[in-house]
């Protein structure tokens, strides 16, 4: 749910409705992209969640693997021109059907079938106990299949309040992944991978991808079934944005394209459509410079955009590399 600031949600007696989630947003983006994707999920069974899936399914995303069950839909509400790290948000998750799943409900085996690669993010295990353990079920069958694992790192702390700490929770899933996304300070708030307090004072890009490399190396040697790290940089500028994002695997750093915006429409879901671009990138088995050029080309026309997901061709997201 997207308010207007103001209260004038209430005088116009309207409030967008956007469907949304950090997977979805990226499975919808892959789907713009021509790549075969299925989401998994739980929903309650009625005409609300037959409408959201039959509009995922007329983008292109399978949902055959959504699990009916429970009474209603996890909502978010986030006032417009903010995101998700904004003071502002207001989770209304409780008692979903989705986070009201329990181990051994889903079949992963026949969730992961014919799968090659499985993604999930943080915000998953941040709503409870019975969550994470989902999550754990669903990334050690897909380790057991051998498919690649990948995970974001995004830290909503809101959501942490089940008695657990990210530190306590995520080091167990980030285990099991070849790919990790995400930034200095969620390495250090998830993982425990300590960040330099006084980086902000040091003003420095240069200081700022050293950090990313030094973070990334790691998180390789502490989870060693990880082979590919990728941070992003983004930082307020006036109403814009200045924005860039590094790659990195054990030998070498590689870095975007560094983009200035002096205006942007929406944040939300930036992040998804670069994770969207790495494995896309990755999938596709890119150059290493081009997926992560790709990737944080993607997050940049992701906030020319409003709402959750994106409508970007792989041709879009092209022509904001070549215009750079």
């Amino acid at each position: 749910m997207s308010p207007l600031p103001a209260a004038q949600w209430i005088h116009d007696a309207n409030m967008p409705v956007y469907i949304g989630g950090a997977e979805l947003n990226v499975a919808n983006a892959l789907a713009c992209w021509q790549m075969p994707v299925k989401y998994c999920t739980a929903l309650p069974d009625n005409a609300l969640s037959e409408d959201i899936c039959s509009v995922l399914s007329s983008k292109g995303v399978d949902v055959s693997p959504v699990h009916f069950s429970g009474k209603r839909i996890g909502i978010y509400y986030l006032t417009q021109g903010t995101d998700l790290k904004h003071a502002g948000v207001i989770y209304d998750r409780a008692h979903s059907s989705f986070s009201e799943l329990q181990p051994g409900t889903i079949d992963w085996d026949k969730v992961l079938q014919n799968v090659g690669w499985f993604h999930f993010s943080a915000i998953s295990p941040a709503l409870n106990e019975h969550v994470a353990a989902v999550c754990k079920e669903a990334v050690e069958a897909a380790s057991n299949k051998d498919i690649t694992i990948s995970v974001d790192l995004n830290h909503r702390a809101k959501l942490w309040k089940y008695g657990k700490q990210p530190i306590e929770v995520m080091p167990e899933l980030a285990d099991y992944c070849d790919i990790i996304m995400g930034n200095i300070w969620s390495a250090d708030a998830l993982l425990g991978i300590t960040v330099d307090k006084n980086i902000h004072a040091k003003k420095s890009k240069e200081a700022y991808l050293q950090h990313a490399t030094e973070t990334a190396h790691n998180i390789m040697q502490q989870y060693p079934k990880c082979k590919w790290v990728a941070q992003t940089f983004r930082f307020d500028a006036n109403n814009g944005i200045h924005y860039y994002t590094a790659l990195n695997n054990k030998e070498e750093q590689f870095v975007s394209k560094e983009y200035c915006l002096e205006t942007i429409k929406d944040k939300v879901g930036s992040g998804d459509c670069f994770m969207a671009g790495l494995i896309y990138g990755l999938h596709h088995q890119h150059a290493p410079q081009h997926i992560v050029d790709f990737a944080a080309a993607a997050a940049i026309g992701k906030m020319n955009e409003t709402g959750d997901a994106t409508k970007q061709t792989v041709a879009d997201v092209e022509a904001i590399i070549k215009h750079q």
